[in-house]
Order: C-alpha cells, then structure tokens, then sequence
C-alpha cells in the first residue's frame, strides 16, 4: 500500500502546495490552448483532414454545425482543461511522492544511525512504506534483542560478582571457625579432654558444613552450566516418595512431625533421572521438617493430571514472606531471620532443585500464608506409546 495522500500532502508546506497547484492551472491552461491550436492547425494543413472536416459540417449543416459548436464548445474546453489539469496533478503527485519517500528513507537511515552510535532507546518509526516499515520493524527487532542480550550480559555479570562475594563469606565463615579452633588445640588452650572434645567436635562440624557448600556449589554450578549428564529411565514417583518417607522417618519423627501421604491408586509415572529428582524431594522434605516443626504435619500430595504429573510438598510452620517467597529459588538466598551461623543449608538447595526440575522439562513453584507453605514440583508425564 503506499503512502497515504494527506500524508504526502501535508508533507508539503502549504505555500509551496499553493504554489505548485497555481503553476499547474497555468500550464494546464496554456497546454490546452496550444493542444486546440496545434490540433486546428494540423487539420488545416492536411487536405485529407480538411476534406473530412468541410464533409462533416456539409453534413450535419453550416448553422447546426455552429450551434452544436457555440452549446458544447465550452464544455469540450473545459473537460480538455479538467484532463490535462490531472494529468499535472499526476504527475505533481509522483513527484511529492518520491520525494516523501526519499525523505521517509532518509529520516530511517539518521535513526539507524543514531542506534548504531550506542542510543539503543532510540526506535525506528514506523512508515507507510511497506518496504521501509517492514525494515524499521526488523532493525527495532533486532535492537529489542541486542539490548535483551545486553542486560542478560550485566546480570551474568552482577551475578558472577555476587556469586563470588557469597561464595566468599559463606566459606570463610566455617572456615575461619576450623582454623581458630585448630588453632587452640595446637598451642594446648583447652583445660582438660572434654574441652579439647568440644574444640574437635566444632571444627568437624565447621569442616562438614563447608564441604556440603562446596558440594552444593559444584552441583549448582554444573547445573546451571548444563553439565550434568541426565540419564532417563521410567520412574513412578508414588514409590520414590514412599521411600523418601520411609527414610526422613527418623528425622520427621525427632522433629516432632508426622509425614502423611496422599497418593492415588495409579503410578505415577515419568522419565528422569531417578537419584537428581530424588535429590530435588529431599530437599523439599528436609525444607519442610526444618521450617515446619510447629505445625506438626508434612503432607505429601501426588496428581495425576492430563499431560503432566504433579507433587505437592506442604508444611504448616514457619510461614515464608511474601517479601521473600519470589526469591526463594535464587542461589544464596535465605530468609533473614534463617541466615545465620547455626543455620547448616548452603542456600543453594532450592536453586538446584529448580535447575534439576527445569533439567527434566518441568517447573517447580511455592506458595505460603499464615496457615500452610506449599512447593510444588510439575514434571511431564511418561506415556506408554
């Protein structure tokens, strides 16, 4: 479709539309006038034609002939003016037109080029061309990806940084605690065996602590990274989690809490990894235990849905804010008043366990209030074909 005529029009200031318009009357007129002369005169000249000219008056009649003449003559002038008038405008209008587009092409190329100096908030607008807004549609596209593609960079980036600052302190904690304890065994500072006992005991604990975050970092880092290697198999998830059960009984039973199953009847099957997604359960369950001794209960719901199977982990303590419920699944997030010393978890599970779902085609997901904190885990379904 091409550009629109009020735009082509109001392109051109209205003096100089004016104008263009009073020279086109004028030629217009004066092409008419040399149009009728040339034509009489060429018919005057040629004998064949003024033959044929004198035949057809004798025929119609001297007086018919001028009466015909001096009735519609005027008429026949004016529609020649009319033709030859559109014509001009024709031809004024192809060329406001190429000149609309030269500048249109124009005004695309200082834009690009404004882009092209680093503005990428710059836009291209878009035109009545065709041809021109297609091309701003797809440098204004490819400008939308550049800068997606400079902000996912600074993020990589701000999270490699933040990745080292918290790498930092969460190993340095444990580990100046090994090494100050250590440091009191080797210069004899403890009283008797029982402290000594102590001081052995705390840095083992410090040690342990710290090799868990350096396992949680390593499997993290190779999950996001996408190293490591998945292998499929079928799985029913109602017996995986009926193991788990079985073995969190200790911990659930010590922490007060009863684990309560609420399974259907069918397997639920699906295809992955068994120890990875065994890996991801765990964690929801000993999330649950730790953060949901006041409520006595740990449910565990499966679903069986159309085209994927759904488990639900939900626990009745410690409710989550809502301030940090969209945070939760970010490497070394904690919620504050749970960051501190005695706190064992590396703030790395709930990122794993999202990027080990996220490995096997699913999405995990939380919800908490007053009452209940719910995680659930949505994996595709196995079908046997």
């Amino acid at each position: 479709m091409k550009p629109n005529i009020r735009k082509v029009i109001q392109f051109v200031p209205v003096w100089k539309l004016a104008y263009y318009l009073t020279v086109m009357l004028i030629c217009a007129l004066f092409t008419s006038y040399m149009v009728v002369e040339s034509t009489g005169n060429f018919i005057a000249n040629s004998t064949t034609l003024s033959g044929l000219a004198d035949e057809t008056v004798s025929l119609i009649g001297f007086y018919k002939y001028w009466d015909l003449k001096r009735t519609y003559g005027p008429y026949l002038y004016f529609l020649l003016n009319a033709i030859v008038f559109a014509v001009y405008l024709r031809l004024l209008y192809y060329y406001l037109h190429r000149k609309f587009h030269n500048h249109t092409l124009s005004d695309v190329i200082n834009q690009v080029g404004i882009i092209a100096e680093g503005n990428f908030n710059n836009r291209v607008e878009s035109s009545d061309i065709p041809e021109l807004s297609s091309l701003a549609d797809h440098v204004n596209g490819m400008v939308e990806k550049l800068q997606n593609a400079i902000e996912e960079e600074r993020l990589a980036e701000q999270a490699k940084r933040d990745l080292i600052t918290n790498v930092s302190h969460d190993l340095r904690t444990p580990l100046t605690s090994v090494v100050g304890y250590l440091g009191l065994i080797e210069q004899d500072e403890y009283m008797d065996e029982t402290e000594l006992r102590y001081y052995v005991q705390t840095a083992s604990e410090k040690a342990n602590r710290l090799s868990r975050l350096l396992d949680d970092l390593f499997e993290y880092t190779r999950v996001q990274s996408q190293g490591l290697h998945v292998k499929k198999e079928q799985i029913d998830l109602g017996e995986m989690l009926s193991q788990l059960a079985v073995q969190f009984r200790f911990h659930i039973k010590e922490a007060g809490m009863e684990c309560r199953m609420f399974l259907p009847q069918q397997k639920l099957m699906v295809e992955a990894d068994g120890n990875k997604l065994a890996r991801v359960f765990e964690n929801l369950i000993t999330n649950g235990i730790k953060y949901g001794k006041d409520g006595r209960y740990l449910d565990v719901y499966g679903k069986d849905d159309e085209d994927t199977i759904a488990i639900t982990i939900v626990n009745y303590g410690q409710a989550i804010s809502s301030l940090d419920l969209p945070f939760i699944f970010e490497r070394f997030y904690r919620v504050e008043k749970s960051r501190s010393d005695s706190d064992k978890s590396s703030g790395l599970g709930l990122a794993i366990a999202k990027g080990l779902v996220e490995l096997h085609g699913g999405r995990i997901s939380a919800a908490s209030d007053a009452q209940k904190t719910v995680f659930t885990v949505t994996l595709p379904k196995f079908e046997n074909l």
